[in-house]
């Protein structure tokens, strides 16, 4: 089952996250070590959100990975949300 964690970014993402970016890149790799981020990436043009999916079967590990995360304790992420995504491309996943 896949999960999507989508940011709101701060109008001033881009200047701030420098400090960050180190500390936030190092827990996004331990959870792909896991397994549970298949992809991640800022939304660009404008640099107003970030979208990061899931493989897990519940929202938990996502729901996590924000309140761990340092962008969203440093304020550079405004709000988040957990989506369920009902895949049907993927090995594995429900046809419709």
């Amino acid at each position: 089952m896949h999960f999507i964690l989508f940011y709101d970014l701060a109008d001033d993402y881009l200047a701030r996250r420098a400090a960050f970016r180190a500390e936030h890149l190092a827990l996004v790799g331990r959870a792909m070590e896991r397994g549970d981020i298949v992809l991640a990436g800022a939304l660009a043009d404008p640099y107003d959100g970030a979208v990061l999916v899931f493989h897990t079967a519940s929202p938990d590990p996502a729901e996590a990975f924000a309140n761990a995360d340092p962008y969203v304790a440093n304020g550079l992420v405004k709000s988040w949300r957990v989506r369920k995504w009902m895949t049907i491309t993927r090995d594995g996943s429900p046809t419709p």
